[in-house]
């Protein structure tokens, strides 16, 4: 029996707050489309404080960032890149063009062609997220981006040294310090200052969700990424301690972030309130961590490993984290995620930041349709055919006649029928 012994929001005051992002996104998009640069700098000014000469760093400013860091900050910043980048190099390799013979004389391929131009939107406004850098700029430019640009906010009134180092290490050709839908209308409309890009990636919060939602299709987007999720499924062999580590460890990200633990452990399920009220005692985080958990935090009690299933299928979390006997049985039976940590030994953190996978992950159940940013979204998959003989063309074009006649399109069918006439006579 499944039991919901702690429950969050409910669903009907989400969409209330859904409701007013939007109002507030698409009246943005359409001042911003109408007035430019004026309009960008003027959301910056009220929403950030933030009005600078140029939003645009130049090199010198670059530098200045990646100067003014430690060497040991520097080094983990490339320590991350590389198994970041080692992971994608990976998976752009088993993409591969491909070109076949189908029938004698027909030869059908498809080509993978990068995006020309990205735009990275690496959130901070709240905490300096360096690690949306890697992920956005550095995949992009493995996948083969021509141009890719990247914007973050200010932080705490000026860039932050350590997002901008990680942005030029990753290879952005130009850097942005703006914010929140400003940024993301910036790079995907373009103003009399920024060329538009194809393509716009990256977390954010619920207002940066949705602007890309109401652009895409103007531009190319990975997914919608919102409010951070996490899931940990759980039995007795963990304890209620790692399990509110693992939790509050992502519901420091925002108020919204919804944190769930699924167990078939009722010592587990009984001890983490408690287990959590420990944890915030030694988080500088919080108050926001707490507000998340109290507002959208769940616990379930199920009695089998189906059941967890199950209710792991329902929700479809952006993280899942599997500390049970055997989290391969979960591995091998989940669809519905964004991204599985395996084990005691992972957790969401490693994959955030360094372990190699990409951390931005589709949340509010998109897990059911598509996958997280990886080198394949900034890549195109374009189709080709070619015939190289008459007697081809002729085989292939009676049989497109018929068909073009089933569905009453003449010119479709004279299409065919012109070659049918022309190389059979030759």
């Amino acid at each position: 029996m499944i039991r919901a012994l702690k429950t969050g929001r409910p669903s009907g005051v989400r969409q209330e707050n859904d409701a007013q992002v939007r109002a507030t996104v698409e009246i943005m998009l359409a001042d911003i489309e109408a007035r430019g640069q004026n309009a960008v700098r003027q959301y910056s000014t009220h929403l950030d404080n933030w009005s600078p000469a140029s939003f645009r760093l130049s090199e010198a400013e670059i530098n200045a960032c990646i100067n003014a860091l430690p060497a040991q900050t520097l080094d983990d910043i490339r320590y991350a890149q590389t198994q970041i980048r080692r992971f994608a190099q990976i998976q752009r390799l088993s993409m591969r063009d491909v070109e076949v013979e189908t029938i004698p004389g027909v030869v059908l391929g498809h080509k993978n062609i990068p995006v020309n131009s990205v735009g990275c939107y690496v959130p901070g406004g709240k905490y300096p997220m360096v690690a949306s850098a890697h992920m956005s700029v550095l995949t992009a430019k493995v996948a083969g981006v021509k141009r890719v640009i990247a914007a973050t906010p200010p932080f705490q009134g000026k860039p932050e040294p350590a997002t901008i180092a990680a942005m030029a290490l990753a290879g952005a050709d130009e850097i942005y310090v703006l914010g929140g839908v400003q940024a993301i209308a910036m790079m995907a409309l373009g103003t009399e200052e920024v060329a538009a890009v194809d393509m716009i990636v990256g977390p954010g919060n619920a207002y940066v969700a949705e602007a890309k939602r109401q652009l895409f299709g103007r531009v190319g987007i990975d997914l919608l990424a919102g409010p951070t999720e996490t899931l940990v499924i759980c039995d007795d062999t963990c304890d209620a301690e790692l399990v509110a580590v693992d939790l509050l460890g992502q519901a420091e990200h925002g108020p919204t972030s919804p944190a769930i633990c699924i167990t078939t452990s009722k010592t587990i399920a009984e001890a983490l309130p408690a287990a959590i009220e420990t944890v915030l005692a030694r988080l500088d985080t919080a108050p926001i961590a707490r507000q998340a958990w109290q507002d959208y935090g769940e616990i379930i009690l199920c009695d089998t490993e189906e059941e967890m299933l199950t209710e792991a299928e329902r929700i479809c979390s952006e993280h899942v984290q599997v500390m049970t006997r055997d989290p391969d049985w979960f591995l091998d039976r989940m669809t519905n995620y964004g991204a599985l940590f395996l084990g005691h030994r992972t957790n969401v953190a490693y994959g955030d930041k360094v372990i190699g996978t990409n951390h931005t992950l589709p949340t509010r159940g998109a897990g059911r349709y598509t996958g997280g940013l990886w080198v394949g979204k900034f890549i195109k998959t374009h189709t080709y055919q070619r015939v190289l003989t008459d007697a081809a063309s002729v085989e292939v074009g009676e049989y497109c006649s018929r068909l073009c006649e089933i569905e009453h399109f003449s010119g479709h069918r004279e299409q065919a029928d012109i070659r049918v006439r022309r190389l059979k006579q030759a």
